[in-house]
C-alpha cells in the first residue's frame, strides 16, 4: 500500500499577500536579504525612481487649453474654460487705469479669484472614493494647494487676464481695463493610484502651455466684450517659467504597531503608489523650476514625522531636478506649434 503524499503547502499569490499583509510585503522587497542584493519595491523600481509619465495635448476640443497625464495607474484630465467678467461687475474696482507695477496687476488675480481650480475624483478612479457622495477632503485640500500654488508661482501673468478698450490717441489717455478673463481649471481624476498631488499639478501646468484665448476687445457702441472666432487669432499664455512637483513618502522599516522605540531603518520613496502611501505617514512635496538656467524652489510642503531633515532635502532637491528635466523635455515636445 502506497504511502499517501503530504499535503501541499499553504501559499498565496503576491497581491493576495499585499493585501493580507501590506507592511511586511512592501518591508520585504526594500529589505534585502544580503548586503549585495539591491533594494527595490513592490513594484519593481529603485526607491528613488519615478514611474514614467505620459501626457497628451489638445484632447477637449470644447476647451480653451487641455492635457491628459498619465503617471503608472494614475490618469488625469485637465481641461481650462475661459469666461469673461466685465470690470463694471467687479465691486469697487477703479475703471481710470493707473501706473501700476507688474505685482499689482498678477494680484488681481488672486483679490478678483480669475484662476479657479476644482478637482472631481471619478466614479471608480478609486476604491476609497464611491459616488454620490459629497468633495472628499482629498479633492478640496488638492484643490487649495493648486490654487496656492498657481498665485504664488505666478505663472500666469495678470496681464494676460486683462481685457482692454481701444485707447484714444487724440486723448493722449490710456487703455482702460474693461473686463477680465476668467480660467476655469477643471482637474478629473479618471483613475488614482498614489501621487495625486504631483499628476495634478503636472496636467495644470500642460493645460495651461495649451491654452489659447480668443482676441477679444471692448466695443463701445455695443458696450460689451467681442471675441474674433478665428482660431489662427487666439493667443497663448505668456507663462512664466515651467514649475514641476516632485512628492516623496518615508517608509520606516519597523512596523509601528509592534514596537515604536526600536531604531529603524527609512527610506525615501519618491512617486509613492497607493500602497506605498497607506504604508507612510511622512510625506515631503518639493516644487521646483531650472527654466532661468539655476534650481530654485517654488514650493515646499511636509506633513507628519521627525525624519525628514537636511540631508533629506538635498536629496530630494537633486532629484527634484531631475524630474524637471524629464517632464520639461516631455511637456515641450507636447506643445502646440506657435
Amino acid at each position: 500500500m502506497s504511502t499517501p503524499a503530504p499535503p501541499a503547502g499553504l501559499s498565496f499569490p503576491r497581491d493576495i499577500y499585499a493585501k493580507l499583509s501590506p507592511y511586511p510585503y512592501l518591508l520585504a522587497h526594500l529589505e534585502p536579504a544580503t548586503s549585495t542584493a539591491i533594494s527595490v519595491r513592490a513594484s519593481g523600481r529603485r526607491p528613488h525612481e519615478c514611474r514614467t509619465p505620459h501626457i497628451n495635448n489638445g484632447s477637449l476640443t470644447h476647451a480653451e487649453g487641455s492635457a491628459v497625464v498619465r503617471i503608472g495607474d494614475t490618469t488625469v484630465v485637465c481641461g481650462v474654460r475661459g469666461e469673461i467678467l466685465l470690470a463694471s461687475q467687479v465691486a469697487g474696482y477703479r475703471l481710470d487705469s493707473e501706473e501700476i507695477t507688474t505685482a499689482q496687476v498678477d494680484a488681481e488675480a488672486r483679490e478678483l479669484h480669475l484662476l479657479v481650480p476644482n478637482i472631481e475624483l471619478a466614479t471608480g478612479c478609486s476604491p476609497h472614493y464611491m459616488p454620490d457622495h459629497p468633495p472628499s477632503s482629498l479633492a478640496q485640500s488638492l484643490s487649495a494647494r493648486i490654487y496656492s500654488l498657481l498665485h504664488s508661482s505666478r505663472i500666469v501673468p495678470g496681464e494676460d487676464l486683462r481685457i482692454y478698450a481701444a485707447a484714444a490717441p487724440e486723448l493722449e489717455e490710456p487703455a482702460k481695463v474693461k473686463a477680465f478673463w476668467t480660467l476655469y481649471i477643471d482637474i478629473l481624476f479618471i483613475s488614482l493610484d498614489g501621487n495625486p498631488f504631483d499628476a495634478a499639478w503636472a496636467a495644470v501646468i500642460s493645460a495651461l502651455h495649451d491654452v489659447r484665448l480668443p482676441q477679444a476687445h471692448w466695443d463701445p457702441d455695443l458696450e460689451q466684450v467681442l471675441c474674433q472666432p478665428a482660431q489662427s487669432m487666439a493667443t497663448p499664455l505668456h507663462l512664466r517659467g515651467m514649475p514641476i512637483a516632485l512628492t516623496a513618502a518615508i517608509f520606516c522599516g519597523r512596523d509601528p504597531g509592534l514596537d515604536s522605540k526600536r531604531d529603524a531603518p527609512t527610506w525615501l520613496l519618491v512617486d509613492p503608489d497607493a500602497l506605498e502611501e497607506s504604508l507612510c505617514t511622512e510625506f515631503v512635496s518639493i516644487v521646483v523650476d531650472a527654466t532661468s538656467g539655476t534650481i530654485h524652489i517654488v514650493g515646499l510642503s511636509k506633513v507628519g514625522g521627525p525624519v525628514v531633515g537636511p540631508s533629506q532635502m538635498a536629496q530630494l532637491l537633486a532629484l527634484a531636478e531631475e524630474r524637471w528635466v524629464q517632464l520639461r523635455s516631455l511637456l515641450k515636445s507636447r506643445l502646440p506649434a506657435p
